[in-house]
């Protein structure tokens, strides 16, 4: 059945059956989905995603070799509606706690996928426009056994590092943040930028960059520091920084 994919969403499937992974993206594609990769671990949708990939929802299969769904979820780009697809309905707590858009059992059917997709058109359509916060913010990072305060303002980038989410402020400081996701949610509106999936920036201490290989590109920060940007975030920095 051939379907007009203007204004249709976008879908990753991840799946590490290919019998049921062609199947959901059979499913998808005749209820009027573009389905933009058809992927079978975990660690192959994080590089997708990495290279630039873009999607209105991820399908992930939760027991996936290399990372499980659930991992990859607490990796992907905060607000990137995800949906689990699984033969186990004891995982559906963890799901939710994951912030899943919905859990469906296999074998999906038509029907109950059909609900799905409605939930997603209408909370892309619903989606508004995130208000901006203003005026200075502090962050807490670990310091011996008690906790000190950071100025955001002061503060040139983060990344997940040896299982945690280090600031990096004239100093590298330990955060209370377990994944980069968790530290969106803390600082959403503040003007943070992923720069792949391991680095958040501050465009505003950006001091200088140049291209890299395949569309990546090399940012300076204070100190002469310099951490390379993903192929996928590259221009969304470019354009934050007044460059595209």
């Amino acid at each position: 059945m051939s379907q007009n994919l203007n204004g249709a969403l976008r879908v990753l499937v991840a799946e590490d059956e290919p019998y049921n992974l062609r199947r959901l993206a059979r499913l998808l594609r005749e209820q009027g989905c573009e389905v933009v990769a058809e992927l079978e671990d975990g660690p192959a949708v994080l590089e997708w995603l990495d290279q630039g990939g873009a999607a209105d929802a991820l399908f992930l299969d939760i027991q996936m070799p290399g990372l499980s769904g659930l991992e990859v979820a607490s990796e992907a780009p905060r607000g990137l509606p995800i949906v689990f697809v699984t033969a186990f309905s004891e995982h559906a707590v963890r799901a939710f706690e994951q912030a899943a858009a919905d859990y469906l059992l296999k074998p999906v059917t038509a029907e109950r996928l059909a609900r799905t997709l409605e939930r997603l058109r209408e909370r892309r359509e619903a989606a508004p426009a995130p208000a901006r916060p203003q005026g200075p913010f502090r962050y807490a990072v670990r310091a011996g056994e008690g906790l000190v305060f950071l100025d955001l303002a002061r503060t040139t980038h983060f990344t997940y590092e040896e299982e945690a989410v280090w600031a990096h402020a004239g100093g590298r400081f330990r955060t209370l943040w377990k994944t980069l996701s968790e530290a969106e949610a803390a600082l959403e509106g503040r003007g943070l930028v992923r720069g792949h999936r391991h680095l958040l920036l501050r465009p505003e201490a950006v001091v200088g960059v140049r291209p890299g290989d395949s569309g990546r590109l090399w940012v300076r920060l204070p100190g002469d520091v310099e951490v390379e940007v993903s192929r996928g975030a590259a221009p969304g920095l470019k354009q934050r920084l007044g460059l595209a």
